[in-house]
């Protein structure tokens, strides 16, 4: 079974985070991890794009980065895009490379409970198996379209 979070516990969490980083971030714009960063780029987050394979490209107006340790400067959230099994190394850098990390997201189809309860013994809050793209537009009454305003536009209308 999922964990259950309350809405103010979800609006806080997208209140105080203010730089993102996106691990697993594709340049696919029909990808989830594209639309979701553009999103909440798009919503006044600084995003920072992580994808080893992307390295030194431009999304978004920001070069992507190849690690988590590659990163300057302070990162709020990190919101994972990536396979359960890929999560515990992911968390293990967040922590070490960020003290004053404030979230760990880990996105639909995402959860690694060890090393959930690895960042919140540091203190860091954790949410498995949710998008930040769909809370924050259910929480603040964007959601349409059956639910997801992926900001993809058809040309076949």
């Amino acid at each position: 079974m999922s964990e259950q979070y309350t809405d103010e516990f979800l609006k806080k969490v997208l209140t105080q985070s203010k730089r993102v980083a996106v691990v697993g971030v594709s340049m696919n714009p029909v990808r989830p991890s594209y639309y979701v960063a553009r999103y909440l780029s798009l919503k006044g987050f600084k995003v920072v794009p992580v994808n080893p394979g992307h390295a030194g490209e431009t999304l978004f107006g920001s070069t992507v980065i190849g690690s988590l340790r590659d990163i300057e400067g302070q990162i709020d959230m990190v919101d994972i895009f990536r396979r359960s099994d890929h999560v515990p190394p992911i968390v293990d850098e967040a922590l070490d490379c960020f003290p004053n990390l404030k979230t760990i997201w880990m996105q639909i189809g995402v959860e690694h409970p060890q090393a959930a309860e690895k960042a919140r013994a540091r203190g860091v809050d954790v949410i498995m198996n949710r998008c930040p793209k769909i809370e924050y537009q259910r929480l603040y009454g964007e959601l349409r379209m059956g639910g997801f305003a992926t900001g993809v536009i058809s040309s076949k209308l």
